[in-house]
């Protein structure tokens, strides 16, 4: 659904992508990690036919960003970062009027409301709901034209744990649906949990491309907790040699009740790829 080759852009000297290369596959939901200034929203920017690449191509649907960007934008939505909604309408009037905008139907207004799970309140003013409501106001707005791909810049920015819990529910079900996700977020678990597959950039690059499973096992920092019998816990690192003849010798001793292993993050592989936290 996405092919991006050599991708580039650069404002004067400032170079902020830098030839990146990367394919998303239909129903995927594919996530791209980075610290700010790495160069996601340019790249949102550039497949969503806002801004033109300095060299590289790009596309989406099997046409290209440059020039059919008259096929592409039918066929996307975008989500962003800020929640731009009529405050003063209600929420079913906000969906009406962009429903107008793209001639779908009334009857597509409700659908979309039910699916969020806004029926109920979709005579109430914008101004009134939860952040979390808002946000699921602004998926369902994004999806008024039943878009293939859809972009989301931060879906759960600034969310509570339980808002954040229900857009995420809402994006697994798009994806079983068959819609393309291209997803940005700084929560690595969210990333983690959501994702097909996920890539880092840095500085402009993508430094790194798989399943979050294969990432953390390849570049994640496993360790474990282990109890002993004294009640006392001990953290060790199960790539240190030292720390291996430890466990060796309070294994050997009968000393250990327990041990708890725990996987890399994604956070432990964008530090070891880029030397900096997100």
């Amino acid at each position: 659904m996405i092919a991006v080759e050599g991708l580039a852009k650069s404002y004067g000297a400032v170079r902020a992508l830098d030839g990146i290369t990367f394919t998303v596959n239909h129903g995927e939901i594919f996530s791209l990690l980075g610290h700010n200034g790495a160069g996601k929203t340019t790249t949102i920017r550039i497949l969503t036919c806002r801004l033109r690449p300095s060299a590289g191509s790009a596309s989406v649907a099997g046409f290209s960003c440059r020039t059919q960007q008259d096929h592409i934008k039918p066929r996307i939505n975008l989500v962003s970062q800020d929640q731009n909604l009529y405050e003063r309408m209600s929420g079913r009037d906000n969906l009406a009027f962009f429903a107008s905008l793209y001639g779908a139907s009334k009857r597509r207004v409700e659908e979309l409301l039910r699916a969020v799970g806004l029926g109920d309140v979709a005579s109430r003013k914008v101004k009134t709901y939860s952040g979390g409501m808002k946000q699921r106001l602004l998926i369902a707005r994004a999806l008024v034209n039943q878009p293939e791909v859809l972009f989301l810049d931060e879906p759960t920015a600034g969310l509570d744990p339980a808002s954040a819990h229900e857009v995420r529910a809402l994006v697994k079900d798009l994806s079983g649906a068959g819609t393309t996700i291209f997803l940005t977020t700084h929560y690595m678990e969210e990333a983690d949990e959501l994702s097909d597959r996920v890539a880092f950039l840095a500085h402009g690059r993508v430094v790194a491309l798989d399943t979050p499973r294969e990432l953390k096992l390849r570049y994640g920092h496993k360790t474990a907790t282990v109890l002993l019998q004294d009640r006392s816990e001990a953290n060790i690192d199960l790539a240190s040699s030292d720390d291996a003849a430890r466990m060796e010798s309070w294994m050997r001793d009968g000393r250990v009740l327990t041990v708890h292993s725990h996987e890399g993050t994604l956070e432990d592989v964008f530090i070891a790829l880029a030397g900096r936290s997100l």
